[in-house]
């Protein structure tokens, strides 16, 4: 029995030799030794002495922390030795690690506190850490903390010497990953060293509203105001001036028709809306006719076919009296030839109609109603405007990302907003062309107040059909086609007129129609080039 009893005796043994060794080996790790020093200028310096370490030994520092709701907290890893040092990550490659840092000092009220996660990180098990702290003055207060970085769970021991110079701090078993955060208090002013903070990025932080950016946004509304009160002169100088001279129309003389300052259609169009648009060279089209330049011969057509007419060149006609957008649309209608669809000009207009609109813009420079083209005008206060919103997009985000001052670019965004939007309104018309508009007003009104006085029989087809391009201007196409329409030179019905001649079985009857029509296709056919769209 007694043989038995030491038989099993010596295989328990054994067995619980077997089951320590795995515990023994799960606890093995390396033995960090730690001596830190904080000099007066706040830069802790640290020396570390490993042993133990298996394979491939690295710690990844900690280099920032939250410190508030608008700031992160920095710390400065430098003149690290014993190790390969990037992006945080010390390979270790001896016995000796050395490294600076900066950033680990908070003055708090009477103290100033050093914090430092003395040891954490490492890829392995950290079976015992000792921490030694000594600093530019005596010890007021110390603490310690292990496992999560969040911890506040005390280490093994915490302790100062006899004449407080020194702090002492003790753990074991430190996970890898895990850290050991030593703090020592030091009186105020023993070191230089601050917190180096910086702000994190947040919508509520980058477009803060204080003194500076209320300011801007102060000084941005009266230069919106002031923009605005620039453009109530400019426009309000032009009804002003109209205002007074709107009586001043006299439309017939000696029972011919004679426009209010000699102003041509195309003329009048770009001079009420100062753009160079379709409308306008639909009614130089019709005014070229009316004038004894052209012919337009209504094509005949099936049920279901497409309107079509022919532009036809009338000989003898003085071409050298056109002004240069007159000639300029007149060469580009026939462009070497003698009659031409009007279907066919959406392909052939395309190269001429910037001719047509450029001399269209001189020309009312030249006649004295704008100083400047009100299309370079528009222009250039619109790509100032734009380049002034690129400029504030770039400064929102960079200053979003960099400073609380977002609110400075948003600024710049809807001050270039408001420049490229107002450039539209900014041509402004000179006392001439005031006057101008006013007589080109009083005109309209004339030919809308159904006052057309005593014109003799003999002149009627005639100054109703030099009135028509004007009413396409001013959309009274239907209206002045049915004047037309109701009268000739002996007072009864024709089947045509001089300028606008109808297929067979065609009168005078279907005239207004037939012109509504003609100004809508051909307004067509010219924007359909998609160079003189109406803006």
């Amino acid at each position: 029995m007694t043989g038995i009893r030491l038989t099993m005796a010596a295989l328990a043994a054994t067995a619980l030799t077997l089951t320590a060794a795995p515990a023994m080996a799960a606890e093995a790790g390396i033995t960090d030794e730690v001596t830190m020093t904080l000099g007066k200028d706040g830069t802790l310096h640290v020396v570390e002495k490993i042993t133990g370490a298996s394979g491939g030994l690295k710690r990844t520092f900690i280099t920032r922390t939250r410190y508030d709701d608008n700031n992160d907290r920095l710390y400065q890893i430098s003149n690290v030795k014993g190790g390969t040092f990037a992006d945080g990550v010390l390979t270790v490659t001896g016995g000796t690690v050395e490294y600076d840092v900066k950033g680990a000092v908070t003055p708090s009220g009477n103290v100033e506190e050093l914090r430092w996660f003395a040891v954490n990180g490492w890829n392995q098990q950290v079976a015992k850490a000792t921490v030694k702290v000594s600093g530019p003055g005596q010890v007021q207060n110390l603490s310690c903390f292990a496992g999560e970085l969040t911890s506040a769970i005390g280490c093994t021991s915490a302790s100062m010497d006899h004449t407080a110079t020194q702090a002492d701090f003790e753990q074991e078993n430190i996970a890898p990953g895990n850290a050991l955060t030593v703090v020592v208090g030091y009186p105020k002013g023993s070191s230089s060293g601050v917190p180096i903070l910086e702000k994190r990025f947040s919508l509520a932080s980058a477009f803060t509203l204080d003194l500076v950016t209320g300011g801007a946004l102060a000084a941005l509304l009266v230069l919106l105001l002031g923009g605005f009160g620039l453009l109530y002169w400019t426009r309000g100088r032009d009804a002003r001036v109209a205002d007074h001279e709107k009586d001043s129309v006299s439309p017939v003389q000696n029972g011919h028709f004679a426009p209010p300052d000699g102003v041509r259609p195309g003329q009048i169009g770009t001079l009420v809306d100062e753009q160079a648009d379709v409308v306008d060279v639909t009614a130089t089209i019709v005014d070229l006719a009316v004038r004894g330049y052209l012919r337009i011969d209504e094509q005949p057509r099936q049920t279901y076919d497409a309107p079509d007419w022919l532009l036809v060149r009338l000989p003898n006609a003085p071409v050298n009296a056109l002004l240069p957008y007159e000639r300029a649309l007149y060469d580009a209608i026939f462009d070497g030839r003698d009659a031409v669809l009007l279907s066919q000009l959406s392909g052939s207009f395309t190269s001429h109609l910037g001719a047509v609109r450029d001399a269209l813009y001189a020309d009312v420079v030249e006649q004295g109603w704008f100083a400047r083209r009100p299309d370079t005008e528009r222009t250039r206060w619109t790509t100032i405007g734009v380049v002034l919103i690129g400029v504030g997009l770039v400064a929102t985000v960079a200053l979003a990302w960099f400073t609380t001052y977002g609110l400075l670019g948003l600024a710049l965004i809807i001050a270039g907003g408001a420049l490229a939007v107002g450039g539209q309104y900014m041509p402004a018309k000179t006392a001439k062309g005031s006057a101008a508009l006013a007589h080109t007003m009083g005109f309209r009104e004339y030919l809308f107040s159904g006052e057309l006085g005593d014109v003799p029989e003999q002149h009627r087809v005639e100054l109703f059909s030099r009135y028509l391009p004007y009413a396409v201007i001013f959309d009274g196409v239907e209206h002045w086609s049915r004047v037309v329409a109701s009268v000739t030179g002996n007072g009864h019905q024709s089947d045509n007129l001089y300028w606008y001649h109808g297929p067979a079985e065609w009168d005078l009857s279907k005239f207004a129609g037939s012109m509504r029509t003609f100004t809508t296709t051909t307004s067509g056919a010219i924007s359909a080039s998609r160079q003189f769209r109406t803006l």
